[in-house]
């Protein structure tokens, strides 16, 4: 593989695109001798723990509320054993590949950093198997977020010993093809085999446990910050697109550009506010980009638009202001050490310390906060969309947006979907982490809920990606009511691209596959790419 393709790990510097690299794009990882010396100085100190005979936490103790068990020496592999068998407990659909892969390396990263007093060799195999697409089953329920992921992480180590099952990807060279940005919603029918079987097949040898590896393996909060990184990823794409699905729908419902104007935001000068206006500024009527529905509408007697159309910068600005938030946590956990116990070698101390940085709290808090906030860009968006297909709304837009109303229903169901799935994001943005359940016979008395609040993340964040592109279809229905004036650009290098996939409903037909199509354009950043383009040319 070339360097460019190369994602060198090193606990310090992965940033969210190098994980989206590693999941979806195919990208490697790689350590390098400066890593591998300071990893093996970690272990060090375990060896010198176990030769000593001192009785510390996880290497020769049991764990949670067996923590007071002393474990012999000639147990302290069987005990590491024991703890990934014991806790590959999880449920539910698995993690797909791509989510496999950011999730190992994301813990291959962690052990980067010299805190886990892992063996070297343990970690060179890891990188082997995660580089030959071995990828462990692992159940996306049954984590707390605190000790860590354990669960899904245990099942993640168990497959790396050669047990449990893994993706089976046939005769393609153990390679599959990634959904991120093409055939997103293509159903992929992948198979399992043994673990032991895909490692053979690969000419990989299993993960074999020393004293504390087990344990090294597991704690972090490395499941729920992978998906978050995902989460935080498609959020940004998504924000920059609903500016621009907004821009359409405001072109068709010949909105006044007046709101935007860079004084009323300069009075209010938060930062994702004035950002959304300038980009809406940027895109909508202008001296660069003229719009001809603008100019034909220049002596409307309308004073001023709706909250949908006149407050898109104070709605859409907190949520660009809420993931730049999320990402700075999600970067800072991705690069950090969430160990117990952790491993030092300093001047200060050379030995072990129990601490909680394994604790899920500050990943999960972050992710419910970006719930909420993606969130209100679908609320928002389906109650333009209310306006697009209700003709007492619209400004002469037929109602539902279809000719021969009565025999034909147009956008009218569209719209209750749409209505459906922000109903359904009003019960997910409910904070999983404001919850917390006594576990382990209340030796972990307290946990964040982490996990499940990272998976209603991408749930809710799916949901956005449809509503808005309801909306988007809608949006070039309307400019079409409204041809032969175009609107700018920008706008009509929208249009273009989405009438590339779906063309003009001039009556009923099976609508699901049109919305499944601009679905497919939004996420995959083609609407975002396209306007760019535009903009970047002059």
């Amino acid at each position: 593989m070339s360097a460019d393709k190369i994602v060198y790990l090193n606990g310090n510097s992965l940033k969210i695109e190098d994980l989206i690299n590693i999941g979806y794009r195919g990208y490697n990882v790689a350590i390098t001798k400066e890593v591998e010396e300071l990893i093996q100085k970690g272990r060090n100190v375990i060896d010198d723990i176990l030769k000593s005979e001192k009785t510390v936490y996880g290497i020769n103790t049991g764990f949670g509320l067996f923590s007071d068990v002393i474990i012999p020496p000639d147990q302290v592999k069987m005990l590491q054993v024991n703890l990934i068998r014991s806790h590959s407990s999880g449920v539910g659909t698995p993690l797909t590949p791509e989510r496999t892969r950011m999730l190992l390396a994301l813990r291959i990263n962690v052990l980067t950093k010299g805190y886990s007093g892992i063996t070297l060799e343990t970690v060179k195999r890891a990188i082997k198997i995660l580089n030959g697409n071995c990828l462990p089953l692992v159940p996306e329920k049954g984590t707390v977020g605190a000790s860590g992921d354990l669960a899904p992480l245990s099942h993640l180590a168990l497959g790396m010993m050669g047990e449990g099952k893994m993706y089976d990807f046939g005769d393609s060279g153990n390679t599959f093809t990634s959904n991120l940005e093409v055939d997103v919603l293509e159903h992929r029918n992948f198979k399992f085999s043994t673990a032991n079987e895909i490692l053979k097949r690969q000419n990989l040898t299993p993960i074999e446990l020393n004293a504390k590896e087990g344990l090294a393996l597991i704690n972090g909060t490395q499941l729920i910050t992978s998906l978050g990184a995902e989460a935080v990823y498609r959020c940004k794409v998504l924000a920059e697109t609903a500016n621009i699905v907004t821009a359409m729908t405001f072109e068709a419902l010949k909105g006044l550009t007046a709101a935007y104007h860079p004084l009323i935001h300069a009075a209010r000068p938060h930062s994702g506010q004035g950002r959304v206006a300038a980009f809406l500024r940027s895109i909508l009527h202008s001296d660069q980009y003229p719009s001809e529905i603008t100019l034909a509408n220049k002596d409307t007697k309308k004073v001023q638009d709706s909250y949908t159309l006149r407050c898109v910068p104070q709605v859409h600005g907190i949520v660009f202001d809420t993931i730049d938030f999320v990402q700075g946590i999600i970067n800072t956990e991705m690069n950090s050490a969430t160990d117990n116990p952790m491993v030092f070698d300093t001047e200060e101390l050379c030995g072990t310390i129990s601490g909680g940085n394994f604790h899920g709290e500050y990943p999960a808090k972050a992710l419910d906060y970006l719930t909420i906030g993606i969130h209100e860009l679908s609320n928002i968006s389906e109650r333009r969309l209310e306006r697009l297909v209700n003709s007492q709304l619209s400004d002469g837009l037929p109602s539902f947006l279809v000719n021969g109303g009565g025999l034909n229903s147009g956008f009218m169901i569209a719209h209750c979907t749409s209505a459906a799935l922000v109903s359904e994001n009003k019960v997910l943005v409910h904070p999983s982490s404001a919850d917390t359940i006594s576990t382990s016979s209340a030796k972990e008395d307290h946990v964040s809920m982490g996990g499940w609040s990272a998976r209603k993340c991408l749930n809710v964040v799916e949901n956005v990606e449809n509503v808005l592109a309801i909306e988007l279809l809608a949006a070039c229905q309307g400019l079409d009511f409204r041809r032969p004036l175009k609107t700018t650009e920008p706008l009509e290098a929208v249009y273009q691209l989405v009438r590339s996939k779906v063309t003009f409903m001039d009556k009923d037909r099976f609508i699901q596959p049109d919305i499944e199509e601009v679905y497919k354009l939004i996420r995959s950043g083609q609407v975002l790419n396209v306007v760019n383009s535009v903009l970047n040319k002059k």
